[in-house]
């Protein structure tokens, strides 16, 4: 595989910009990771500036080593999804991208569902459509920005916006498509009906103002322009892979490909998602249908909406150093199971979709006391977040034969050891956790990108090397650590478990009243 050089994987994250660069047996020789900053206007909204977003590539894929940057032979993309990007006829962004954080299309979203048939959607589009997808966004754009609507002539998502960028095509994938909540998963096309509800003209699609990216499978290749090539210091033509969403992608690169394995993938949010040789729908609607990448089937996903960014949001109201998530997380492990009685409703994240998808949830401590400490608080949390993924992956989980199906964990999750324990003993599951390269460069590397979920950048790097001709990594991304459950605390995570449940139904029950 020498021979082939090394593969570069972009992934647009929530909080920044993650590069790295694969190489022969599928080892990350480097990584990079440049921060942009999300705008939070009002209550509830989350805008990001795109320019950054190209900086942030420019930035990362620069600071790697001539030598690096050299041996790239193919580049593959995956980035956060839902989030809104307008464009006008020349693909010049308008106004801020609104990101899968933002809630102020909520009520467009309900009305949707009310109008159209919730279940109806559900079965069309794979999604439970609330306010965070580009349909009832653009709805709410052109209502109360109806000048940005007016000259809006392209509707993508952020990472169709940086394929354009570097190969002058504007296109997406199926995978990125259903953040958009207009895309049939029954026939891998964009449904003209749901279309035509984005509030933008009512006649077929080419007497829209507006039009959508072409729609291609992730493996999708395109020539690096020049004007790219000489910004990033590489050569032209290099080919783009479309690559996919970032869960399932994180997905390929965590080795989650049998049905019935759950993926873990920690980042801002944590995605849990069950691998499926079929889209199953949900009758309750707990989970969305989302077609794989770099693989066939499809996966059974559910989003915890605020896990990293909440870690790193109790380090910065303690005071922390950074990075505050990392070093929260050895403060949590100061304090007992149970966190001393403290308690955390882990939904600090305008509301939360997961199994719940109840937008109005929000986050809270209870039952403190004078002589609660903060590894107390950093406990509860993480005790939460661990309670709402205990829950989620039972749910899309496929025990055949009844023994418990592993995880596959990626992200800052997968590099703490006691992480991976509690996770394996919440659960009573195996987990697989990649290991690190011992290679000096990727170990130095590993360090200065921070605590990032690593894992869809590693994953579009796959995608681009798969797409190129390198062989299929068949237990995902390098060697693997295995943490195994302890039987003897099963029942201290049911007790966990039911004091987080009647803590959240009488929260629920005060905010109703």
């Amino acid at each position: 595989m020498t021979s082939r050089g090394v593969v570069l994987g972009l992934d647009l994250g929530t909080s920044g910009l993650k590069a790295v660069v694969v190489g022969e047996g599928w080892t990350v020789r480097a990584a990079r990771r440049r921060a942009y900053p999300t705008a939070r206007p009002r209550s509830g909204w989350a805008e990001q500036d795109p320019a950054g977003w190209w900086r942030a590539v420019v930035r990362a894929t620069s600071s790697l080593s001539p030598a690096l940057r050299g041996q790239v032979t193919a580049i593959g993309l995956t980035g956060m999804i839902p989030t809104l990007v307008t464009l006008d006829k020349t693909f010049q962004p308008i106004g801020p991208a609104i990101t899968w954080e933002d809630g102020r299309a909520q009520a467009e979203g309900e009305q949707l569902r009310a109008r159209l048939g919730s279940q109806d959607l559900y079965r069309r589009t794979g999604q439970w459509l609330d306010g965070r997808y580009l349909l009832p966004q653009f709805r709410w754009l052109t209502s109360n920005l109806p000048e940005r609507a007016r000259l809006t002539r392209w509707v993508a998502g952020a990472k169709d916006l940086v394929f354009y960028w570097l190969t002058g095509q504007l296109a997406t994938d199926p995978s990125t498509a259903t953040g958009f909540g207009v895309y049939d998963i029954g026939t891998g096309a964009w449904d003209s009906d749901l279309c035509r509800e984005m509030g933008s003209g009512s006649g077929p699609r080419g007497r829209r103002r507006w039009d959508l990216p072409e729609v291609v499978q992730s493996s999708h290749l395109a020539p690096l322009i020049e004007s790219a090539a000489q910004e990033l210091g590489l050569r032209p033509g290099i080919p783009v892979a479309v690559g996919g969403a970032d869960s399932v992608v994180g997905a390929l690169a965590a080795g989650a490909k049998q049905p019935g394995a759950v993926a873990h993938l920690a980042g801002s949010s944590t995605v849990i998602m069950g691998i499926s040789a079929t889209p199953d729908w949900d009758p309750h609607h707990r989970w969305i249908v989302t077609p794989l990448a770099g693989q066939p089937g499809w996966g059974l996903e559910t989003d915890l909406l605020s896990t990293g960014s909440a870690l790193t949001w109790l380090a910065n109201m303690m005071g922390l150093k950074q990075p505050g998530l990392q070093q929260v997380l050895r403060l949590a492990w100061t304090s007992p199971l149970g966190a001393s009685g403290v308690v955390c409703l882990a939904h600090f994240g305008f509301g939360e979709q997961a199994d719940l998808w109840d937008p109005d949830l929000m986050g809270l401590f209870a039952n403190l006391s004078l002589g609660s400490e903060r590894s107390d608080l950093a406990r509860a949390l993480l005790e939460g977040i661990m309670v709402s993924t205990r829950r989620c992956v039972n749910l899309v989980s496929s025990d055949a034969g009844g023994s418990p199906a592993p995880i596959y964990c990626g992200g800052w999750g997968s590099e703490d050891a006691r992480f991976r324990q509690r996770l394996a003993d919440a659960t009573q599951r195996r987990v697989f956790a990649p290991r690190p390269s011992t290679d000096q460069n990727t170990a130095r590397a590993s360090r200065s990108s921070g605590p990032a979920n690593l894992a869809s950048a590693i994953g579009a790097a796959v995608i681009a090397g798969m797409s190129t001709g390198w062989p299929v990594p068949d237990k995902g991304v390098g060697r693997r650590w295995v943490n195994r459950p302890d039987p003897r605390s099963s029942s201290a995570w049911e007790n966990l478990a039911r004091r987080n449940h009647a803590w959240r139904v009488a929260a629920q029950t005060l905010r109703a009243g």
